[in-house]
């Protein structure tokens, strides 16, 4: 008597989960604030994760936990770390060059698991590392469900009051004096002749130089998004022509202050 082959086990999904964007803040904001229920439910059950950082995921299950229970102890799940030179240098290697091949860190969803993709801060795969993770799964067939969250560089969009139809994010931007000054007139000349709203970001102890920069080298009639702290407290928007800026009509707000915490550049007409 033949016995048939058990049936493969459904496939697992991936969730992007999107985390608070007070990494690396001394206040932190309320889970709860900036996160629906439904996706603290959904992080609390997973017990498989890939993250930038695993110190940093197992502190904001720590605080999931205080209002959702996990499902296991954090010392029972398995959380992986995205190798250094994705999340530092970015998932994806350009034209003719080799893309990271994330497929062997899916492994548990192929059977039957569901895993957690989260970065340090925000969307995991916006302005942050993950894409490799995502488009792995597409290649596996694996379904993958974005959760709703905080993604900085939207939130920023669409406080600027800038072109919302047609925008571009450009990640960082030189940190050479002269590469610096040449690519934002590259982003302001594009932005003037195609209305494109072009949006950047640097690492807090950056920020002023850069907003310095900024105003150094834009045309006074071009407009500047300075989006600091979002859904943090004291977070703040400002949208001023560059030659307002240079006025000082902004004042009234502390920029040097908010330009402490994590912020979003904006350039646009």
């Amino acid at each position: 008597m033949s016995t048939s082959a058990p049936a493969p086990a459904s496939k697992g999904k991936l969730y992007l989960v999107p985390v608070p964007l007070d990494h690396g803040c001394e206040q932190l904001s309320p889970v709860d604030d900036v996160l629906p229920l439904g996706t603290l439910k959904q992080a609390a059950g997973l017990l498989h994760w890939i993250c930038e950082n695993a110190k940093s995921t197992r502190a904001f299950l720590k605080r999931v936990d205080a209002l959702v229970p996990l499902a296991q102890p954090i010392q029972s799940m398995q959380i992986t770390e995205l190798p250094r030179e994705v999340h530092k240098k970015g998932d994806h290697a350009g034209a003719g060059k080799a893309h990271f091949d994330a497929r062997p860190l899916l492994a548990p969803a192929l059977d039957g698991k569901d895993i957690g993709l989260a970065s340090e801060a925000g969307m995991p795969g916006v302005a942050d590392p993950g894409s490799s993770i995502a488009r792995a799964a597409h290649e596996l067939a694996i379904e993958v469900v974005p959760l709703v969250g905080p993604v900085s560089i939207l939130l920023a969009l669409a406080a600027s009051g800038l072109n919302g139809q047609n925008f571009a994010f450009v990640g960082y931007l030189p940190q050479d004096t002269a590469a610096r000054a040449q690519r934002i007139r590259e982003l302001e000349t594009l932005s003037r002749k195609t209305g494109q709203t072009q949006l950047f970001i640097e690492t807090p102890y950056r920020n002023r130089a850069l907003f310095q920069a900024l105003l150094e080298t834009l045309r006074e009639d071009t407009r500047l998004t300075l989006a600091c702290g979002l859904t943090l407290p004291g977070a703040a928007a400002r949208t001023l022509a560059v030659g307002q800026w240079k006025r000082g009509s902004a004042s009234a707000w502390n920029a040097d202050e908010a330009m402490k915490l994590p912020c979003v550049f904006a350039v646009g007409t």
